[in-house]
């Protein structure tokens, strides 16, 4: 009984720790998250002064609420229905991109993974190509391109994951093995739709989709994906602590009670979910799952409770910035943000690919 008490002292003493650690790194980045929203608002070739537009956010909820455009300046109307809603869009898919791509490095123990490994991505390019080429654009509200690729999205992880198994077993080569030779054979269907269906007018629409897009951002695109941003996450967060056990190997974590097998499913299931939703919402905006991480996992290191949360506001953060500099680089032309996102992923993966080769 004397040996228990110091143990429940140390244990209380850890977790307050680690709850005041997520509090006060959550708070710094949620106070960064909020004032790259205001700036994003703010910056742009046309509309009103700062103060006016901080006004105009200080006001914009009874307006919403009401939904009334004919109560709207055309001031209001720049910031509420064509700002606002691009910059939550951003913050929305940067946080999902973001944790699927903290999610697989962690399950796969691999610091080069991306959530668009797996075949996600090209999945979705698929039926987002076919909705384009079919003109079910106009489907569902609207919402035919990228309910469609959502769909195509999740099958093809579905298939990697039936064509990675073993055994009952997903080894982490073969799954990601999997993963590239499907995406390989996705692209080239995507490619063939854009070569022999596509007419010039849908070309440019796959082409610009492909790029990643903020530009066609909607408040109803806000709300459909809005519930399952929070729900995703959420649940992936669930999961932090076997992540945690996970980084030791899968031989360890199954000594520690981890079912490693059933953790793949979840895990895998989880991230292809939030991948999807993003890729949906916004096309194929590389390396934001991929560079998020990394720099997260330098600032408050490798445990996955608290990385996790911070992975969700720094990927928030960065797209919201790109999206605003491929908003004001070449006005009043605008980038789409995965151009923007590219520029600095790539550089990025260079030096870390470089720093493990010295390393090895």
């Amino acid at each position: 009984m004397a040996d228990t008490e110091p143990d429940k002292t140390i244990s209380a003493h850890v977790g307050r720790a680690l709850v005041a650690r997520i509090g006060i790194v959550t708070l710094v980045l949620a106070v960064l998250l909020a004032g790259t929203m205001c700036g994003a608002c703010v910056l742009g070739q046309y509309g009103p002064r700062p103060v006016r537009t901080l006004q105009i956010l200080c006001r914009a909820l009874p307006t919403l609420v009401t939904g009334d455009p004919a109560a709207l300046s055309w001031e209001e109307e720049i910031i509420l229905h064509l700002r606002l809603p691009r910059v939550l869009l951003g913050a929305v898919v940067g946080a999902l991109l973001a944790v699927a791509g903290t999610a697989f490095q962690g399950l796969l123990k691999n610091p080069l993974a991306d959530p668009y490994i797996i075949g996600v991505s090209s999945g979705a390019a698929v039926g987002a190509s076919i909705a384009i080429v079919l003109g079910l654009g106009a489907v569902a509200h609207g919402m035919g391109v990228p309910l469609l690729a959502f769909a195509t999205g999740l099958a093809t992880v579905a298939f990697v994951y039936s064509l990675a198994q073993q055994g009952g077993r997903v080894p982490v080569e073969s799954f990601l093995l999997a993963g590239v030779v499907v995406g390989a054979f996705m692209w080239s269907a995507v490619f063939f739709f854009m070569t022999v269906a596509a007419r010039e007018r849908e070309l440019m629409s796959v082409v610009f989709w492909l790029m990643g897009n903020l530009g066609g951002a909607s408040w109803s695109t806000v709300v459909m994906i809005a519930p399952l941003a929070v729900v995703g996450p959420a649940l992936i967060y669930l999961f932090a602590r076997d992540l945690n056990i996970m980084l030791l190997g899968e031989e360890s974590a199954v000594h520690l009670g981890v079912r490693v097998e059933r953790l793949k499913q979840i895990i895998i299931a989880l991230a292809s979910l939030v991948t999807a939703v993003a890729v949906a919402a916004a096309g194929i905006i590389g390396f934001v799952g991929f560079i998020v991480p990394h720099i997260m996992r330098r600032l408050v290191g490798p445990d996955h409770r608290v990385l996790v949360p911070a992975a969700a506001l720094g990927g928030a953060i960065f797209l919201i910035c790109a999206d605003t500099l491929a908003r004001i680089v070449i006005a009043p032309s605008e980038l789409p943000a995965g151009i923007i996102t590219s520029l600095v992923g790539a550089p990025f993966f260079c030096h870390l690919l470089r720093k493990r080769r010295r390393a090895i």
